[in-house]
């Protein structure tokens, strides 16, 4: 098995407050498991994280990541919440957490 980190995948653009964090961990599940989104077995979610609207999504098998990075658009949508949420999805990186703060300090 691949180590952690490349089985990782980073996704922002998490809806933050609607829902208890552990109803929007199921839904991310949900989500990355379905075969229309590119998806796979999820080992498992990280949300909340440090940085809002930010989740960390481990999958099994490396190969997942890889057609998960493909799909071009990811929309998360679910019977509860209102509208769906287009997902940025990334590839794990030490590096991530710098950078999300840069954006959110330095609004481009």
């Amino acid at each position: 098995q691949a180590a952690k980190s490349a089985r990782t995948v980073v996704i922002t653009g998490v809806p933050d407050g609607l829902l208890h964090d552990d109803v929007m961990a199921d839904i991310l599940v949900i989500h990355f498991q379905m075969s229309k989104n590119n998806g796979g077995d999820v080992e498992e979610v990280l949300y909340p994280t440090m940085e809002k609207g930010v989740a960390y999504v481990t999958f099994e098998d490396q190969e997942v990541v890889e057609s998960v990075l493909k799909k071009d658009e990811h929309r998360l949508e679910d019977k509860r919440l209102s509208r769906y949420y287009l997902l940025e999805v990334t590839r794990y990186c030490e590096h991530v957490s710098a950078f999300v703060i840069y954006l959110v300090v330095l609004p481009l």
